[in-house]
C-alpha cells in the first residue's frame, strides 16, 4: 500500500511543477541505481523509487500531451479543417460552444485532436455531426487572479488544446457513423425530449441534466442556487449518481437470482449487471472526464469484491486511484477529483471507525457530518467559501437526487410513458422548492490560505476523521480552527496595496489601505467569475467606495451582480445618472484613508462630451509613490489634465488609458507623468490590438517598463513610503502545461 500510494504522489506531484521533468533521466537515474535499492530494500528507498516512478510516468504522459498542443506560429490565425461534433453543443447568451474532434487538415498543418470552438452566429451543431470549416484557433487561455476558476487547468485536465471561434462558412459532411457520435445523437434526441415533455422547463432540465449529462440546460441562476446551498455536486453526474445506479440494479439482480436456478458464481452476475449498468449510465450521460474516472472506481471495487481476496476498503481505495491516475494522470487538476475521492475516504473511515453498530439515523447522521467535515478543506480551498447551510441541504437534497429523482430520470429517458416524465418533473420541483428555500442563508467566506495553514487544515480533517480518541479528534478540530478564523494582514498603515484584476478586455482594480477598500471599475460579465472570488481571497469584506469610470460594459458591466455578492458604501461614478444611488464623480473630490491620499482630477462639473471622455481620473499617493488611473479618458482629456496640473501629475506607476488604445497614452501625457512602471488590462489576442503598436513605441522610447494582464495575469502592487513592489500572477502560478505568452 506504501508503494502505492509513493507512485500517487509522484503523479500528483508533476502536475503542480513549473517545468516539466526530463522522464528520461529520471529513468537512468533509477536503472543506475537500482543495485542500492533492490538489494537493500529499504522501505524508504523503494518509497522514493515508486514516487519516482510515479512521476516519471505522469511527466511522459504530459510530453505526449505537449507534443499536441496548437504550434505557435498558428495562434490568430485562419485554419481550415475538418471533423466531428462531439458531445452536445451548448448555446449561450452570445454564442454556441462545442468540442470538435480534428479528423483532417490541410497537408502538413498539425492541429490539436480536441478542440472548443464558438460559434458567435449561434447555428445549429447537431451531435455527431461532420463539417468542414475555417476557425481562428489560439492556445486555451482563461484568467489568471489571486483566485477563482481557472480554465486552463480544466482546459488541460479534459485535453483540450486549442480554442476558437469559427468563421463564416461551412460545409457538411453528412453524420459520424461511430459509436460516440450514435449515443450523442441519441442523448441528443432524448434530452429534446425531456425538455418538450413538460411545460416545468427548470425542473425538465434538471431532469435532462441527470438523464443524459445535458448540463447546459440550466441557467446561471441555477447554478448560482446550488453553490450557494453546497448541492452543486447533485447536479453533476458522477461518482455518486453512477455508483447509486450500480447499488440499485444489484439490488434488483440479487432479489430476482434468488427466485431461478441456482447460478455458478451468483456474486459476478451481480456485479456484472451492476457494472453494465454503470457503463451504460455513463454513456449515456456523454462519458466526460468525470464520469469516465467514476466508472474506473467502480470497476476496481467490483473486480476486488469478486475476487474475494478480504482487501480493505483502503486498499480497493488506493487501487482504484492508482488505476484512475495511470489512466488520467491529469485528473488531479480538476476539484471534483480531490471531493470524489476525499469523500468516498471519508465514508471509509467512518465505516471502519464505528465499534458498534447504530441505527439507521444515527448513521446517516454520522455519514453527514463526517462528510461535511471532510469537505470543508477542500470547498474552502477551491471555492472560497462554504455554504453554512451544506449539512441541511445534503440531507435531504442528495438522498432525494441520487435515490429517487436520478433513477425516475433515466426511467423516462429509456421509456416513453408521460406520466414517468411527470413523477421525474414533480420530484425535481420539490428539489428545487429546497434549494430555494436554503438559497438566501449566508455563505462563509474563507480568504487565501498561506501553505502552512493548509497543511494544518489537511492534518487537523485526518485526526478528526480518523477512529482515535476524542482527544485526537479535538486536536484535529484545533487545527481547522485556524482555517475559519484566519485574515489576511491588512497593508500597514501609509501602504496602498493595488490588485489590477485580471478581467480580460476590460479594467478592474482593488485598492486598499488598512481599514478601507475602493474597487475601481469592474469588467464585463458576471461578478461571481473573477470579482467575488477575488475579493473573498484578499479578504475584503465590503467595499467603501465603487468607482465607476464610465458607463461602458467592459468597465460596469459586473457592477449589478457585484452589488449583489458583497456589500458597497457609496459609489461615485462619472455618468452617474446609469447607476441608481450613485453620486457624481468630479474634479477636485479628495479624501485620506489611513495615511493615503485618492485624488479625483477628471471630470470637471457640467461636463459634456462623449461617453470616454467622461472618465473618473484618480490618484492615488502614499509618503513616496503614486498610482494614477484614467479609465477610457482620450487624447484630449489627457492634454487637459496636462495643461491643469502640470507636474502635479507625475506617479510612478501608471494604468494605461483604453486598454492601451492608440487614442490614449499620448507623449505629452506620458512626459508629464513620468511614470517608471505602466500597466496594462486587455484581453489576451484581442480583437482591437490593444496595447496598440504606437503605445507600445512610445512607452520603449520613453524607457517605461510595461506590464500586461493578457500576459502577466493579475498584477499585484503594494506601494509604500520609499519602493513600490509588483508581483505578476502568472509567474506566481507557473505550471508546465499553461501556455507561454
Amino acid at each position: 500500500m506504501l508503494l502505492l500510494a509513493c507512485f500517487c504522489a509522484g503523479v500528483v506531484l508533476c502536475a503542480f511543477l513549473p517545468v516539466l521533468p526530463s522522464w528520461p533521466l529520471l529513468l537512468t537515474v533509477l536503472l543506475l541505481s537500482w543495485p542500492l535499492w533492490w538489494r537493500t530494500r529499504r522501505l524508504w528507498l523503494l518509497a522514493l523509487v515508486a514516487a519516482t516512478l510515479g512521476l516519471g510516468y505522469a511527466a511522459w504522459r504530459a510530453e505526449l500531451r505537449l507534443a499536441q498542443r496548437l504550434d505557435t506560429a498558428l495562434a490568430g490565425e485562419v485554419v481550415q479543417f475538418s471533423g466531428v461534433v462531439r458531445g452536445l453543443a451548448k448555446p449561450g447568451e452570445f454564442g454556441v460552444r462545442l468540442r470538435f474532434e480534428v479528423e483532417d487538415a490541410a497537408p502538413g498543418l498539425r492541429l490539436p485532436p480536441l478542440l472548443e470552438l464558438s460559434d458567435y452566429r449561434q447555428q445549429p451543431w447537431p451531435a455527431g455531426s461532420r463539417w468542414r470549416l475555417g476557425a481562428r484557433l489560439r492556445p486555451p487561455r482563461g484568467a489568471a487572479n489571486v483566485a477563482g476558476f481557472d480554465a486552463e487547468a480544466w482546459y488541460w485536465s479534459e485535453g483540450v488544446l486549442a480554442t476558437g471561434s469559427v468563421l463564416k462558412g461551412r460545409q457538411a459532411l453528412g453524420m459520424a457513423t461511430d459509436w460516440p457520435a450514435r449515443i450523442d445523437r441519441l442523448r441528443e434526441r432524448v434530452a429534446q425530449r425531456l425538455l418538450a415533455g413538460s411545460d416545468e422547463v427548470r425542473a425538465a432540465a434538471l431532469v435532462a441534466a441527470l438523464a443524459v449529462g445535458a448540463q447546459q440546460t440550466l441557467t446561471r441562476d441555477d447554478w448560482q442556487q446550488l453553490a450557494a446551498t453546497g448541492l452543486t455536486h447533485v447536479v453533476s453526474v458522477s461518482g455518486l449518481h453512477i455508483t447509486m445506479i450500480a447499488l440499485l440494479v444489484a439490488w434488483l439482480l440479487r432479489r430476482v437470482l434468488r427466485h431461478l436456478p441456482p447460478l455458478r458464481r451468483p456474486l459476478w452476475w451481480v456485479l456484472g449487471g451492476a457494472m453494465l449498468a454503470a457503463g451504460a449510465y455513463a454513456a449515456l450521460a456523454g462519458f466526460s472526464v468525470p464520469t469516465q474516472r467514476s466508472l474506473w472506481m467502480l470497476l476496481v471495487a467490483a473486480l476486488a469484491l469478486a475476487s474475494q481476496r478480504g482487501l480493505s476498503p483502503l486498499q480497493i481505495w488506493l487501487a482504484a486511484l492508482t488505476l484512475v491516475l495511470l489512466l488520467d494522470p491529469f485528473a488531479v487538476l480538476a476539484p471534483g477529483f480531490w471531493l470524489s475521492f476525499g469523500l468516498v475516504a471519508a465514508l471509509i473511515v467512518m465505516v471502519a471507525g464505528r465499534r458498534a453498530p447504530g441505527g439507521k439515523w444515527q448513521t446517516a447522521l454520522q455519514a453527514q457530518l463526517l462528510v461535511t467535515l471532510a469537505s470543508t478543506l477542500p470547498l474552502a480551498l477551491f471555492f472560497g467559501q462554504l455554504p453554512l447551510v451544506s449539512p441541511l441541504a445534503n440531507a435531504l437534497g442528495t438522498p432525494l437526487v441520487s435515490l429517487l429523482l436520478t433513477p425516475l430520470a433515466l426511467l423516462a429517458a429509456l421509456l416513453p410513458w408521460p406520466w414517468l416524465l411527470d413523477a421525474a418533473v414533480w420530484t425535481a420541483q420539490l428539489f428545487w422548492w429546497w434549494v430555494d428555500l436554503l438559497a438566501g442563508a449566508p455563505l462563509y467566506a474563507v480568504p487565501l490560505l498561506p501553505w502552512p495553514l493548509l497543511l494544518a487544515a489537511l492534518a487537523g480533517t485526518l485526526l478528526a476523521l480518523l477512529p482515535w480518541s476524542w482527544s485526537g479528534r479535538a486536536l484535529g478540530g484545533c487545527l481547522l480552527l485556524p482555517l475559519l478564523l484566519y485574515r489576511v494582514p491588512p497593508p500597514a498603515s501609509g501602504t496602498l496595496a493595488v490588485e489590477l484584476l485580471d478581467v480580460g478586455q476590460g479594467l478592474a482594480v482593488l485598492l486598499r489601505t488598512r481599514q478601507h477598500a475602493l474597487l475601481y471599475d469592474t469588467g464585463a460579465g458576471d461578478a461571481t467569475r473573477v470579482l467575488l472570488p477575488a475579493l473573498r481571497a484578499l479578504d475584503v469584506r465590503q467595499l467603501d467606495t465603487l468607482l465607476l469610470s464610465h458607463h461602458d460594459s467592459d468597465h460596469d458591466g459586473a457592477a449589478v451582480s457585484l452589488r449583489d455578492g458583497i456589500k458597497v458604501g457609496r459609489i461615485l461614478a462619472g455618468q452617474p445618472r446609469f447607476y441608481p444611488g450613485a453620486e457624481p464623480c468630479r474634479g477636485g473630490q479628495s479624501w485620506v484613508w489611513d495615511g493615503v491620499r485618492f485624488d479625483v482630477l477628471w471630470p470637471p462639473p457640467a461636463w459634456q462630451g462623449e461617453d470616454n471622455a467622461h472618465s473618473c481620473v484618480l490618484r492615488v499617493a502614499t509618503a513616496g509613490q503614486a498610482l494614477l488611473l484614467s479609465g477610457d479618458a482620450p487624447l484630449a482629456v489627457e492634454q487637459a489634465l496636462v495643461a491643469r496640473y502640470g507636474s502635479a501629475l507625475r506617479s510612478q506607476w501608471l494604468v494605461l488609458g483604453h486598454h492601451g488604445s492608440r487614442t490614449s497614452s499620448g507623449d505629452d501625457w506620458l512626459r508629464q507623468v513620468q511614470p517608471q512602471m505602466a500597466l496594462v488590462s486587455a484581453g489576451y489576442r484581442n480583437r482591437y490590438r490593444h496595447p496598440h503598436p504606437q503605445v507600445l513605441s512610445r512607452l520603449d522610447a520613453a524607457g517605461i517598463t510595461l506590464w500586461r494582464s493578457d500576459h502577466d495575469g493579475a498584477l499585484a502592487l503594494r506601494l509604500g513610503p520609499r519602493q513600490g513592489e509588483l508581483q505578476a500572477r502568472r509567474a506566481q502560478a507557473a505550471r508546465y502545461w499553461r501556455p507561454s505568452s
